[in-house]
């Protein structure tokens, strides 16, 4: 039992030095006094698997795909050797294409607008060179193709000068025929990236889609609302498996709903989702067709002391992301980010205090709707570390291995250590966390703009990148 406590959270236990973040590339960046249109607001970030590209998603219904470019024309052997030149290099990405994903569009039968906002995206597998992703708003799931064209030209067409030296008919020369020149398609060198919508996958939720996950065989993905999982296969768009319901007979008896689902990176046959209530299920589809019962549950047992109207508001788990290799599953609620062992249902590993400086505004951010927000989080491809989002556009990222004290406050902006003072860290109750009496500038949170939220973000699978949303701008930093 020892020795699984002392391997908390990745491949090795030893304490690396603090990273120190740095300001790396900005897309879409506002001037100042721009006002931003809603529909350009980001609303999903992904890296795919190997990290060479990056997809967003905004809420006009449009998905952005990035490529990263400092690696595009580098060999493996070639980038090896420019490694030793220059050992601090971090990826860098350039603009690749865009396309309209959603739409709006409206349902006749419940008489309710459902907008084009693309709540998440999730890449697949790719293929013959070409990259397959799936994409999402509150109904509707599209499974989108997207490859390099040639580019097809017109030659010049020429016009030859004895045209038109014919008789005159009504006042029009009529042309030789034989002097006639049809254009000429030729491929060029030159390519294109194409998106195509493969499938589409409707009509299977009447409650809003908060998650989607790809399946580790490559074949299936989950998609989750308030009240249902339902399993499907990519080939097939006409029919889905609902593998958990937790809607009651009654709805007045409804007293928690689902609130993000995610499979394991590894094993195919498990998956974790989350509740309102702050508990995290892990369910095997092995044990039966329909999920009813859970494999684990992992809650916070209750703490001393008299609960707030708040409690249970605060505690409703918002995002839930499993590391690389599994084992440990990173789930944020409101005020906090916890790290769990799947192997221990005790109680979380290590929970961190992302804003705890705002409890004393939660009637506040009550009646402005922001105790609501969904906050997401990332994990890095080692496991040694999180991040997750605030307000006044602010990202926290916290050292999660054994002891770790590391922690950092960024703001999204081109001088992310701009707002950052240093706060002294103590340990959580479990002596792995971290937490902050004082706010951002150091003593309280007057000074947060709650309307500045940062709710996405992503953490490169294979580095330590982070790119992060800002409105409508995309913001990349590295360490």
């Amino acid at each position: 039992m020892k020795g699984d406590d002392e391997d908390v959270v990745a491949a090795s236990a030893d304490q690396s030095p603090p990273l120190q973040w740095r300001f790396s590339q900005v897309f879409g960046e506002r001037s100042a006094g721009e006002e931003v249109q809603p529909v350009d607001m980001i609303s999903a970030i992904e890296f795919n698997h190997s990290g060479d590209h990056l997809a967003t998603g905004d809420r006009g219904g449009r998905v952005v795909l990035f490529e990263r470019s400092d690696a595009k024309h580098s060999s493996g052997a070639r980038r090896d050797l420019e490694e030793t030149d220059y050992p601090v290099r971090h990826p860098e990405f350039c603009y690749k294409t865009e396309f309209q994903s959603h739409d709006p569009a409206f349902d006749y039968l419940k008489s309710l607008e459902i907008e084009e906002k693309i709540n998440k995206i999730r890449w697949c597998q790719t293929a013959n060179g070409a990259l397959f992703l799936l994409s999402t708003n509150d109904k509707t799931i599209k499974y989108w193709k997207v490859q390099d064209k040639k580019i097809k030209k017109i030659c010049d067409v020429k016009v030859d000068s004895s045209m038109g030296n014919g008789t005159v008919a009504n006042g029009v020369p009529e042309a030789n025929i034989s002097s006639l020149r049809l254009p000429v398609v030729v491929t060029s060198h030159e390519s294109s990236p194409v998106a195509k919508c493969r499938r589409v996958y409707p009509h299977a939720h009447d409650y809003h889609i908060n998650s989607i996950s790809n399946n580790s065989d490559g074949e299936t993905f989950i998609s989750a609302d308030d009240l249902r999982i339902n399993l499907w296969n990519l080939e097939i768009s006409n029919q889905s498996f609902n593998i958990v319901d937790v809607k009651p007979e009654k709805m007045e008896d409804l007293s928690e709903v689902i609130t993000a689902a995610e499979f394991h990176p590894t094993h195919c046959n498990m998956l974790a989702y989350s509740s309102s209530k702050g508990s995290i299920r892990l369910i095997d589809l092995r044990q039966s067709a329909l999920c009813d019962s859970h494999s684990k549950l992992f809650e916070e047992p209750d703490a001393a002391g008299s609960k707030s109207f708040f409690t249970e508001i605060i505690a409703s788990v918002s995002d839930v992301k499993f590391a690389k290799e599994g084992r440990y599953l990173l789930s944020r609620d409101y005020m906090t980010l916890k790290l769990w062992d799947i192997n221990m249902d005790s109680g979380p590993v290590s929970t961190f205090q992302v804003h705890e400086y705002l409890k004393p505004k939660l009637c506040d951010l009550y009646e402005n709707d922001s105790i609501f927000d969904k906050f997401e989080c990332c994990i890095s491809g080692n496991g040694l570390r999180a991040a997750t989002g605030s307000y006044s556009n602010l990202f926290r990222v916290f050292g999660v291995s054994p002891g770790s004290t590391e922690t950092a406050t960024l703001e999204a902006s081109r001088n992310p250590m701009r707002r950052h003072v240093p706060v002294p860290s103590k340990p959580s109750k479990l002596g792995r966390g971290s937490e902050s009496a004082a706010g951002v500038d150091g003593n309280s949170s007057n000074a947060l703009d709650y309307t500045t939220k940062l709710l996405h973000l992503a953490w490169h699978p294979n580095e330590n990148s982070i790119a992060c949303a800002a409105g409508n701008s995309l913001y990349m930093y590295c360490a």
